[in-house]
């Protein structure tokens, strides 16, 4: 019986194989290569069938190429395939085409095909051209690389802020603390997390800050609160601690970044100064040996004044002139007359800035006026640009003789904490920064 069928032309079924092919002697001669790989080289078939490898497909770096040889070589001694690592494997780009070289990067296998004897007779090189892998892999390392470093860079911040640092999960668990929390309260991370950092809370605070830090976490606003922090050495501080919420795109929260600072003198200070202010008015209507003793008092207060870190200054009359400046409240507006100028003289930059406005209420309607972080721009010094600051301050109105006599400012600048927890707050996203 007579077989019809067509005989198989093997040279035409290698060259259809859809894999980037070439048939090398055992020496790299190049004997035959797919189509694929044809198209993938830049080379036409008859410019490479009959010589080298090495010498059709020339490389613009020695190292590579001698990876390549390994390979072979590998293959011609021990007659077993041999995968190579991705190489950097340019190709010379045709005339026609431009000219030059291409970057590419390739993943290679070279295959030993034996005779019946077991002899090398060829090496089939299956190579793919990993390019745009390799370079997708390389941008998700320098974005992973990029990631990491804002990570390392967000933690040294955190420890390195003067101010007390911690983060919370969304349901309000505290998850951590910078050094110098830990270091102020002397606990231990572990100590901390959770609900453990409320037994550092002074125990007539500590219902009121919990209560705050619920209904925050609930309501998802802001928290702020005032309380006394047990230090290491069993001692109370008053802390001023703030929280935001972080939100991601949806608007969900995803976790809320606190900062504490120590105001435990300032506000001993500002207490103190209220106290004797009010007290210092009380005496205005009595005997000439009372009258001496405010005179003398008065001279106490105008010295602790002076010597205090708070900016401070008093100010007569409906027109809110300056009575008296303290010596950093006046290094606020260097080079300033200020004393025996209304504010509005002095200072003709805060009126649009509403802090006139504000003086003129407190004097009409008696209610003290208490400012959280404030901001105001001042013109600067000798022709120097304007800058804002932020400022915690206090508007009171005092009283002489039973009557109306002017406001006391009590002022603390908070610039540096303003923008230290700014830096905190900061979404940091460096994929998105990249894409």
């Amino acid at each position: 019986m007579t077989s019809s069928a067509t005989p198989v032309n093997y040279e035409q079924l290698f060259r259809s194989l859809p894999e980037n092919l070439m048939l090398m002697a055992p020496d790299a001669t190049i004997i035959d290569n797919t189509d694929g790989h044809e198209q993938v080289s830049l080379k036409k078939r008859a410019d490479v069938v009959g010589r080298n490898m090495f010498d059709a497909y020339p490389s613009v770096d020695q190292n590579q190429g001698d990876i390549i040889y390994q390979s072979q070589e590998h293959v011609r001694q021990h007659k077993q395939p041999h995968t190579m690592p991705v190489i950097r494997y340019d190709l010379e780009v045709p005339a026609e085409r431009g000219g030059g070289f291409e970057e590419l990067y390739w993943q290679a296998t070279h295959y030993p095909i034996l005779d019946e004897q077991g002899e090398l007779l060829y090496i089939l090189q299956r190579t793919q051209d990993i390019t745009d892998q390799y370079r997708a892999e390389q941008r998700a390392q320098a974005v992973q690389r990029e990631l990491a470093e804002a990570q390392d860079r967000t933690r040294f911040i955190l420890e390195s802020l003067p101010v007390l640092i911690w983060t919370a999960t969304p349901d309000g668990g505290r998850d951590f603390f910078n050094q110098r929390w830990l270091a102020f309260t002397g606990q231990e991370p572990e100590q901390m997390l959770g609900d453990q950092w409320l037994q550092c809370v002074h125990p007539q605070e500590r219902a009121h800050v919990e209560k705050t830090w619920r209904e925050s976490v609930a309501q998802g606003t802001v928290y702020q609160v005032e309380y006394r922090l047990r230090r290491h050495d069993g001692l109370y501080r008053w802390v001023l601690v703030r929280a935001t919420p972080r939100r991601n795109a949806e608007g969900d929260i995803t976790m809320w970044v606190g900062c504490g600072t120590d105001i435990h003198d300032q506000k001993l200070l500002v207490e103190e100064l209220l106290e004797a202010n009010e007290q210092q008015s009380t005496l205005s209507d009595q005997a000439y040996q009372a009258y001496q003793l405010a005179q003398s008092q008065k001279e106490t207060f105008h010295n602790l004044f002076e010597q205090a870190p708070a900016l401070i200054c008093i100010l007569t009359g409906a027109e809110h002139r300056f009575e008296f400046v303290n010596p950093r409240y006046q290094e606020l507006f260097r080079g300033r007359q200020l004393v025996g100028k209304t504010v509005v003289e002095a200072l003709p930059e805060v009126i649009d800035q509403g802090f006139v406005g504000l003086l003129d209420n407190v004097y009409q309607t008696g209610e003290t006026f208490y400012g959280n972080e404030v901001p105001i721009m001042l013109e600067g010094a000798d022709g120097s640009p304007a800058r804002q600051l932020f400022l915690n301050f206090t508007y009171q109105l005092y009283h002489e003789n039973n009557a109306k006599a002017g406001i006391t400012v009590f002022a603390y600048d908070v610039t540096d904490l303003v923008a230290a927890r700014k830096a905190i707050e900061k979404p940091q996203n460096p994929a998105a920064d990249a894409s």
